[in-house]
């Protein structure tokens, strides 16, 4: 045998094909019902309540597509979760990499102190009605600050931060630019923010799907329709679909079967058309990061 060759014995074989069989296993519980979602809202709504959709769409149609976007909220949910999005994550970004650069320093005399604050906070928290009596106070009710503002700092991200700049950035860099003149601020911006992308894709990309993603924040804060983010739309019109098959049952004897029965058949390919509808920008986005954010995760997650 060539002396760069390792022997595959028997066991080795049954060991690779046990391990191949439970990671094609995995894949499979990961990926059917990401097909079976999209899948099914390309059915017709009839095929679906049949359960006739298994893979492949059935009587394939844009019926479920045509009621979300025919909803003119959509439009102004999207724009504004954009919106809240982007100055969000812009943000979270920003403020963490602060934390977690101060944090980094050695000579910082209170690092410990701080460290050990930001720790307590990780596990206890105001409450609803206290934070909502501080976002009262400070006047942001019904603006977009109450939604990108409070957890703007994430203590868990600083560490990553802080860790990632620890062990990836030598501390001789900043001694080196101290020499020529240059200051904390010059360290960050001209080194620490270029040789931390990785790490900072990271937070970005954690921070845009929890923004994205974020709806309980918008339905305690904000009351003005205008400015509902796209997770508050997609539930309100979930919602409205859902009690006209209530109105429609309530109805005794004038009651109309099959206008009943084509609402709740609607209602059901809603679900599906309202997930994919919510889930394609970052399913779009996130393979564009994923490099960056492999490599932050297990740098950043290194102790220092």
């Amino acid at each position: 045998m060539p002396k760069n060759k390792i022997r595959i014995t028997g066991i080795d074989r049954v060991y690779l094909a046990v391990v191949y069989t439970l990671l094609g296993f995995f894949v499979l519980t990961v990926l059917y019902p990401l097909i079976y979602v999209m899948s099914a809202s390309f059915s017709s709504p009839r095929a679906l309540m049949a359960g006739r959709v298994f893979l492949l769409p059935v009587e394939p149609g844009l019926e479920g597509y045509r009621a979300v976007f025919n909803n003119q909220n959509v439009w102004r949910g999207y724009m504004n979760t954009i919106i809240y999005t982007s100055l969000g994550t812009v943000i979270n970004v920003f403020v963490t990499l602060l934390g977690g650069f101060v944090l980094s320093r050695r000579e910082y005399p209170l690092k410990k102190p701080v460290m050990l604050y930001f720790t307590i906070t990780m596990f206890f928290s105001g409450g609803l009605i206290p934070t909502y009596i501080l976002i009262k106070n400070l006047g942001m009710i019904n603006t977009l600050w109450a939604l990108v503002l409070p957890g703007a700092f994430g203590v868990y991200s600083a560490v990553i931060v802080r860790t990632f700049i620890q062990s990836t950035i030598p501390a001789e860099l900043f001694e080196a630019l101290s020499l020529d003149g240059g200051d904390y601020f010059d360290f960050l911006f001209r080194i620490v923010i270029p040789l931390s992308t990785p790490v900072l894709a990271v937070i970005a990309l954690s921070s845009a799907t929890g923004h994205w993603n974020s709806y309980f924040s918008a339905l305690v804060y904000l009351s003005d329709s205008a400015k509902f983010p796209l997770q508050i739309i997609l539930r309100s019109i979930l919602v409205e679909n859902s009690s006209k098959i209530g109105v429609l049952a309530s109805g005794g004897a004038v009651m109309d079967v099959t206008k009943m029965l084509e609402q709740q058949y609607l209602a059901e390919l809603l679900k599906y058309s309202l997930i994919i509808v919510s889930s394609l920008p970052l399913l779009i986005v996130y393979p564009f990061l994923q490099r960056y954010f492999i490599k932050g995760i297990m740098v950043g997650s290194l102790k220092g």
